[in-house]
């Protein structure tokens, strides 16, 4: 899928939990940072592509709650945004949808139930269903993990993303767990692999500390997208920052503010 004359997009992660930003290290040890809906709007002024906005507490008495914040992050920002976390049916999908989300990232419910990605992408359309995939090397083979990257499965990575690609979804969210929040670099080998395997577009996640990071995975061609939580919450990296750093690198990047 990927083509280097096509711009790249750069996309915030909001993980919500208890109604407030947070980010861990490898899916643990979570600390809250800041205001979604603030956030959100701030990342839309920087310049950011899109937004994606994860309920990482995923309870069913949660949904209502994070519903309600979806409408009003909707009602603020123009940018598109994703949201996850906990979606299991195709009333999931559509309740996210009318909450006022443009796309919706399904993950472990992909796994034990596949038909959620065929049934929501025959109803909503491809565009709006994003496969997201936990991935974790275990003894040097890529494997899917579900659960907040606590359950292992027998799906190999790349035999899972041509799957999802061929059940329906629009777009892959490759969320690499052994480089999420250590700022060690994406995880060029398996998204290249994967980019190679699939025509439609990936998302690389997990691992990015400086701006280096995005253009080695850009130069590569192993993604059409970068999503990064900790670099831009924590001030590290700006989003005109890397955008200027990428134009002057030779990646085609969306607006520069």
């Amino acid at each position: 899928m990927n083509n280097s004359k096509l711009a790249k997009r750069i996309i915030p992660c909001l993980d919500i939990q208890n109604g407030l930003v947070s980010k861990g290290v490898q899916f643990e040890n979570v600390k809250e940072i800041g205001n979604p809906i603030e956030m959100a709007m701030y990342y839309e002024a920087q310049g950011a592509d899109e937004l994606v906005l994860y309920d990482i507490n995923a309870s069913v008495e949660m949904r209502s709650n994070f519903l309600g914040l979806v409408t009003q992050v909707a009602s603020k920002i123009r940018i598109p945004f994703t949201v996850g976390g906990g979606i299991r049916t195709v009333d999931d999908v559509y309740n996210a949808l009318l909450s006022g989300a443009d796309k919706v990232s399904i993950n472990s419910a992909a796994v034990l139930t596949p038909e959620v990605l065929s049934a929501s992408a025959k109803r909503f359309g491809n565009q709006c269903v994003v496969a997201s995939i936990d991935i974790k090397k275990v003894n040097d083979e890529y494997m899917v993990f579900t659960h907040g990257g606590r359950n292992q499965t027998s799906y190999k990575a790349i035999e899972w993303a041509k799957r999802c690609e061929a059940l329906g979804a629009g777009e892959l969210v490759i969320n690499a767990i052994n480089q999420d929040g250590v700022k060690n670099g994406y995880d060029r080998v398996l998204l290249k692999h994967i980019s190679n395997a699939v025509n439609i577009p990936v998302i690389a996640s997990g691992g990015a500390g400086n701006q280096a990071d995005f253009i080695d995975l850009f130069r590569e061609d192993a993604a059409d997208a970068a999503l990064a939580a900790s670099v831009f919450h924590f001030g590290t990296i700006t989003i005109p920052m890397l955008k200027k750093f990428l134009f002057e690198n030779g990646v085609a990047v969306r607006t520069i503010i």
